[in-house]
């Protein structure tokens, strides 16, 4: 039977919806974040916090997810896990569209972050498991352009919702509802991942999946290699394998990866990015505008990486990118700095240089920190382990995410903008070491042949 690839890009695109709606639901908030302020009256300092509360709690919701993600995945499979976030982001759409308190809007806000937190570890692990090795770089990120396609639509949302009148943020966190209702019909036509099921002893089921994947005879080989696999580490708890000797190196790196691609800001500037370009100099719709103009490129660039990751390998475009991430935010905090001593021509100037850094910072996540990281936690831990690995790995990155997130606000007040992207950018240096020393490639290996390469031997 010859393989079918056809059919396993359009189950990765199904799958990869899961990351158009976390992208949507995290960065959607970027637009109500000044109707939600005066709704909820979150003025002042105290205020201030409740608003970063507000923003962030879908980053707090998303660890609870992260910390489910690896049980509900090892029992329930990654067909069922996907058919609940489904459920999750519908629910949190709506209730977040019609409440009238404080606390359900951050009720609702949590129950999209859980959706976040499962979403963001399952649909990599699945197309990782379904893909073949020579595209499997190229088909992982498609969840990450799904997310970053997310991320525009809802810039683009909110820019033709803004002017509806005062109830416009419940249009614009409310409209998700149609997104999730056509993720979750189109799951119906997705297979258990084959892996999951060798795992499970469900050997026919995992036989008939990889055959009408990648064809007869490469699916044989496929099991032979998973069920190898399998054998390798017998008897050890998926929790207990993953905190353990075997794989100290790989968790160290991963959680250093997952350290360093949030902890540079990108999700602060994604949730605030009209209200960093209110204080750059613009008006209300010109930085609606600007957001847009961003997801856009974020969206091209994510394009470019997914043409890249196969043929260049995963390592060059991460330290490339962290590299000109660094540049762009030390030139975003420089800009402010010399906006704050100006005004007039001079300070319009510093405005559309900060738009250009911006833009050029998230170009550079796009191709490197935004996808290539997904697709390595996805392929540098064992088959046993994979599910506990990326759902530790997961919870740290949405710690870090939310805390980032929640502090933007009071940074900008105590630091002002130059010294919190100062701060951004040192930190993008330090991830550029990082990679430099630690980061290995993957590209063109099979999941068991990483795990004999990056694991110790079970009992080693």
């Amino acid at each position: 039977m010859k393989p079918d690839k056809l059919n396993i890009t359009g189950l990765a695109l199904v799958v990869a919806m899961g990351g158009f709606l976390l992208g949507f639901d995290a960065t959607v908030i970027s637009g109500a974040v000044g109707p939600i302020s005066k709704y909820f009256g979150l003025d002042g300092v105290s205020g201030s916090l409740r608003l970063g509360w507000a923003v962030s709690c879908l980053g707090w919701g998303a660890m609870a997810g992260n910390i489910l993600a690896g049980v509900l995945n090892d029992r329930l499979g990654r067909r069922a896990v996907l058919l609940l976030t489904a459920l999750l982001f519908l629910a949190s759409a709506q209730l977040a569209a019609f409440a009238t308190s404080f606390t359900v809007f951050v009720m609702a806000r949590i129950c999209g972050g859980l959706a976040v937190g499962v979403a963001i570890l399952t649909a990599p692990v699945y197309i990782a498991e379904i893909a073949p090795a020579g595209r499997r770089g190229a088909l992982v990120s498609l969840n990450q352009l799904m997310i970053v396609i997310g991320i525009s639509v809802s810039y683009f949302s909110n820019f033709f919702l803004v002017g509806v009148g005062l109830d416009n943020w419940r249009w614009m966190l409310g409209v998700q509802a149609v997104p999730a209702l056509a993720f979750l019909l189109l799951l119906i036509t997705v297979p258990e991942s084959p892996r999951w099921l060798l795992t499970r002893g469900r050997n026919a089921q995992a036989l008939a999946v990889l055959t009408s994947l990648h064809g007869a005879d490469a699916a044989q080989q496929e099991i032979v290699e998973i069920q190898s696999s399998l054998k390798a580490a017998p008897g050890v708890s998926r929790i207990r394998g993953v905190l353990g000797r075997r794989l100290r190196f790989v968790l160290l790196f991963a959680l250093g990866i997952a350290f360093f691609q949030q902890i540079t800001g990108i999700n602060a500037i994604f949730y605030y990015l009209p209200t960093i370009f209110a204080q750059a100099g613009g008006g209300q719709s010109t930085a609606y505008g600007q957001a847009v103009l961003v997801g856009i490129v974020n969206v091209g660039m994510t394009f470019v990486a997914i043409r890249l990751i196969d043929r260049l390998g995963r390592r060059p475009l991460l330290i490339a990118g962290v590299s000109g991430m660094a540049l762009a935010l030390l030139t975003i905090s420089w800009a402010f700095h010399a906006s704050a001593a100006t005004s007039g021509v001079a300070q319009l100037a510093n405005a559309k240089l900060v738009l250009c850094a911006i833009i050029a910072y998230v170009a550079c996540f796009a191709i490197s920190l935004g996808p290539v990281m997904w697709v390595l936690l996805s392929e540098i831990f064992p088959n046993e382990q994979r599910a506990a690995a990326i759902s530790v790995v997961g919870f740290w990155n949405s710690l870090v995410s939310a805390s980032v997130t929640m502090i933007f606000p009071w940074e900008l007040a105590r630091f002002g903008p130059d010294g919190t992207f100062l701060g951004y950018g040192l930190l993008a240096v330090a991830g550029v070491l990082f990679l430099a020393i630690y980061a290995p490639e993957t590209k063109g290996r099979t999941l068991e042949q990483l795990e004999a390469l990056l694991a110790r031997p079970a009992g080693g």
